[in-house]
């Protein structure tokens, strides 16, 4: 995980490296197009366009369907290699799996990247709701601010970083309930690292509530968070106060220990 601030928004970025990328989330955004359709949206050239498709196509990063280009699933499989080489995934995903069958809801795993939220997984309970949204949570980044693994990451990163974080995305108001204010997120990040565990009432989504711990490294860093969410009605009183808590908690503290004992073995082996 990046902690450094100064490291983003780089003025040394490439045209023509943006463009292919811009033409990436276009494919992406739209669902497919076309060059014509592709210039409009990106007001620049169909000869340019061509050319930038031409190369994503001979490099298999997108197919050509009828006069239309679509994302290829070389994506997939680079987007699995990039998660199974995560040790946060790799040793998280067996725990999250035993806390979706215990409480019969959804478990997340979440690290930080860019000052965003990035769902490694996300294991649905027997009793769990909501599976078109989440599914559709996996596929973007997240605002860390107004979720519980969002606000468990925050709560241990450096107040520099958090800072940079607020300045680059602010604190958009997702309901009602999500704090917007710098200063209020502040305290609430404070009372985070004194109970161990952050909570989301209803931040997010209306309605759904969730309890996330942080995971640490070693050396204390922060590595991401992981979360329980369900309906306000199943997660309420000593659900959502004390008995979630201490689960969460638990988990996040075996990941801990499996990935230090990780660690450990690499150190001894390299001796």
């Amino acid at each position: 995980m990046t902690h450094s601030p100064g490291d983003e928004g780089s003025t040394q970025s490439l045209k023509t490296v943006t463009t292919t990328f811009d033409i990436i989330d276009a494919l992406e955004s739209l669902g497919g197009a076309g060059v014509t359709e592709l210039a409009d949206h990106l007001d620049i050239s169909k000869s340019a366009v061509y050319k930038h498709l031409y190369t994503l196509k001979e490099r298999k990063y997108v197919v050509k369907d009828g006069n239309d280009y679509r994302l290829s699933l070389q994506f997939l499989l680079l987007g699995e290699h990039v998660r199974n080489q995560n040790p946060l995934f790799r040793i998280g995903k067996p725990e999250i799996e035993k806390l979706a069958d215990e409480t019969g809801e959804y478990a997340h795993l979440t690290t930080e990247q860019h000052g965003l939220g990035i769902n490694l997984c996300k294991i649905r309970g027997e009793h769990a709701v909501g599976t078109d949204y989440q599914i559709a949570k996996k596929q973007r980044a997240n605002y860390l601010h107004s979720m519980a693994t969002g606000k468990a990451i925050l709560a241990f990163l450096p107040e520099e970083r958090v800072n940079w974080i607020i300045d680059r995305y602010g604190l958009p108001e997702m309901t009602d309930s999500t704090l917007t204010d710098r200063e209020t997120l502040f305290e609430s990040l404070a009372e985070i690292r004194e109970q161990g565990y952050a909570v989301n009432d209803g931040e997010e989504v209306e309605g759904l509530r969730a309890v996330g711990a942080p995971i640490h490294d070693r050396d204390g860093s922060v590595l991401g968070a992981l979360s329980v969410s369900a309906p306000k009605t199943r997660l309420s009183g000593d659900q959502f106060r004390k008995h979630i808590p201490e689960l969460v908690t638990r988990t996040a503290n075996v990941i801990e220990v499996n990935l230090n004992m990780v660690e450990r073995s690499s150190d001894i082996g390299s001796l």
